[in-house]
């Protein structure tokens, strides 16, 4: 868990931030992942960075459970902050296969943004 996720070769990509805890939002927003990887259709790595009350969206009973593992199968990064892990008692083997931890979820977004990758908060 050190650093960020890694997205593999060295290429901008586009982080997708969400910390709203409403379902109805997390679908919205995996939604408008499935629709960016349709579009840009380039291989560009994309990163979904949960964080906050937004954590439940990634645990592997949550609604969009199916959908968000149809997202890492097709290579986007989800990654999850540690703190609000921490912060809520939950732990890895909560959360959907695949998942990612980082350190801190705002700074998964910093760090994203210094590389350049395009940020989208839906």
């Amino acid at each position: 868990m050190t650093g960020g996720a890694d997205p593999g070769p060295s290429r901008s990509g586009v982080v997708v931030h969400l910390d709203d805890p409403e379902p109805a939002k997390h679908a919205g927003v995996v939604t408008n992942v499935a629709n960016l990887l349709a579009d840009l259709d380039d291989g560009s790595p994309v990163e979904l960075v949960v964080h906050g009350p937004a954590y439940t969206a990634v645990l592997r009973d949550a609604p969009e459970a199916g959908r968000i593992g149809d997202l890492l199968a097709r290579g986007v990064i989800v990654a999850v902050c540690a703190n609000t892990l921490r912060g809520t008692g939950t732990s890895e083997d909560q959360l959907l296969p695949g998942v990612t931890v980082v350190p801190a979820g705002v700074g998964e977004l910093v760090r994203r943004q210094r590389e350049g990758w395009a940020y989208l908060r839906p």
